[in-house]
């Protein structure tokens, strides 16, 4: 009975995590207003440190054994929180729409897959038509998002190079901790990663003059930020990264955009087209297609 139930929580692992990261922007619709990104990610990282380290000493946890081990830890804690959340808040704060910065995060999947390549790694002919699948899909999610071409939706150099930014941390930092963290326990390991975030983004937090502004939307934004994103969402992903292929684990990010649609559809009765569902239908399709060749 214990094993039927491991194996049915490794087989929903994939799809909480998707539901939880597709949170993500709705959060930052909540809490941006109300907060600079760096200041907004510092106190992120902070209150998940302290939900975290009381956790890790009831349960006995065991930290990393090793100053190699360490090091990895926080080489990958600064790319995958610092980098990529403070390149994706800093982009929206500087007038990138969710649309684009999805979009741009998005190549993640193909750029791993492009990485593999080059370096020997198996992408097979089936990945490689369930990636660019999966991207047209994404393409078709978000395409409603330039229509009008509302402020919202520019880009500009300086948001641009913050969510490409975003995009090579989460992409160099997912290959990083495939190939050099060893196994530990995530309790510690995301302990380890959020101090080493902390450490980078604190002192950006503090040259920035605009105050938090503490409120209804903000302290809710920020207590699921904690809780559901960081302490579930990135958990999940450490867990997804040393279970499974690089390739497969990227191609999980293509679901995000169409669910966040969906997520604000429910909240904030954003409309759904039929290119929303379309490409919704064609990005599941394509990431099967990577998961099963992977497996």
């Amino acid at each position: 009975m214990s094993e039927a139930r491991d194996n049915a929580w490794l087989r929903a692992m994939p799809v909480v995590f998707v539901l939880i990261w597709s949170t993500g922007f709705i959060v930052a619709r909540y809490g941006m207003p109300h907060a600079p990104p760096f200041k907004f990610l510092a106190w992120r990282y902070a209150l998940s440190i302290l939900c975290f380290l009381p956790w890790i000493v009831l349960a006995r946890v065991r930290w990393p054994q090793t100053r190699t081990q360490w090091l990895h830890l926080a080489v990958t804690g600064v790319l995958m929180h610092a980098g990529y959340l403070g390149g994706v808040w800093a982009a929206v704060k500087a007038g990138m729409g969710s649309g684009l910065s999805a979009l741009v995060v998005g190549l993640q999947p193909v750029l791993t897959a492009l990485w593999l390549s080059a370096n020997g790694g198996q992408v097979n002919k089936r990945q490689w038509l369930g990636l660019l699948l999966g991207f047209a899909g994404l393409v078709l999610v978000v395409s409603r998002k330039f229509e009008g071409g509302g402020p919202g939706d520019q880009a500009t150099w300086l948001n641009l190079s913050f969510a490409v930014g975003a995009l090579l941390c989460i992409t160099v930092g997912t290959l990083y901790q495939k190939r050099f963290v060893a196994p530990c326990d995530v309790r510690s390991a995301n302990a380890v990663q959020l101090g080493a975030a902390l450490l980078a983004t604190l002192p950006l937090a503090l040259m920035e003059p605009e105050a938090m502004a503490w409120n209804g939307e903000l302290a809710g934004a920020m207590a699921w930020s904690v809780l559901g994103l960081t302490l579930g969402g990135s958990s999940l992903l450490y867990m997804l990264i040393q279970r499974g292929a690089a390739a497969s684990v990227t191609s999980l990010m293509y679901l995000v955009p169409p669910c966040t649609a969906l997520i604000a559809w429910v909240l904030f009765a954003e409309p759904i087209t039929a290119a929303t569902l379309a490409g919704t239908a064609l990005t599941a399709f394509g990431v099967s297609l990577v998961v099963r060749a992977s497996r």
